[in-house]
């Protein structure tokens, strides 16, 4: 296909309309292996540091593995609306804690769909745990940046790649921060693994989706070099 046959149209739709989808997962409906599988090849043409294809995708549609999975995954989530658990410390930067805050609604918003997937996490029909190849939680910006940069651009052309045959999709970290090690029991996961994200996959009920309110690109574009008088810099 040459690039003058690529309709830009659909294209900028998928990207631009690819939302975490909590309340319109289609709890009843089967997503078919042939489709998962097939969406996991186009995901791992992403790039990936060295050619080293480090990534890994542990797909659980089994009803014991996923209400096995959805139990840790509730243990974290009412741990932190509860705040018997922290959040990691990036995600608690992060929280808008006053309601004059811009963010604070549409996190209230965020919490709420939030609650309503930790209720049904087991319902839905298909969860992807995405990993990596080893550990560098102690090894640097470098290693880190490398790590996870080898498989985020998967994870996320997975998720276009199911937007685009009508199947939502949610990316959650929720669980890694307190619960990993009991994921990676559950999971049968080796030790030298990173956990990246956990995948919550159905069709999705209703209309289609629409684009996110977001700041401009020029608000958060540098040119040459960084501008201070920019937010948050």
């Amino acid at each position: 296909m040459d690039v003058s046959d690529i309709d830009l149209r659909s294209v900028d739709h998928v990207l631009t309309t690819t939302r975490a989808v909590r309340r319109r997962l289609d709890l009843g409906r089967r997503v078919e292996r042939e489709l998962i599988e097939r969406c996991i090849d186009i995901a791992i043409q992403a790039p990936t540091a060295l050619h080293g294809e480090t990534w890994h995708f542990v797909v659980i549609t089994e009803q014991s593995q996923r209400t096995a999975v959805a139990e840790i995954y509730r243990r974290a989530g009412e741990g932190h609306r509860s705040g018997a658990l922290s959040l990691d410390p990036y995600l608690a930067s992060l929280r808008a804690e006053e309601p004059d805050d811009p963010r604070f609604a549409a996190q209230q918003r965020m919490f709420r769909s939030g609650a309503h997937l930790v209720r049904h996490m087991q319902d839905v029909p298909a969860l992807i745990l995405a990993c990596v190849e080893g550990r560098v939680e102690n090894a640097g910006p470098g290693a880190q940046a490398s790590l996870y940069g080898s498989i985020f651009p998967a994870l996320w052309s997975l998720m276009l790649a199911f937007r685009a045959r009508g199947i939502g999709s949610v990316m959650t970290t929720q669980h890694i921060e307190h619960f990993e090690q009991d994921m990676a029991t559950v999971l049968g996961l080796p030790d030298d693994v990173t956990q990246v994200a956990l995948l919550a996959v159905a069709y999705f009920t209703g209309s289609d989706f629409k684009p996110a309110k977001r700041v401009s690109a020029g608000e958060r574009t540098h040119w040459e070099r960084w501008r201070k008088n920019v937010e948050g810099g």
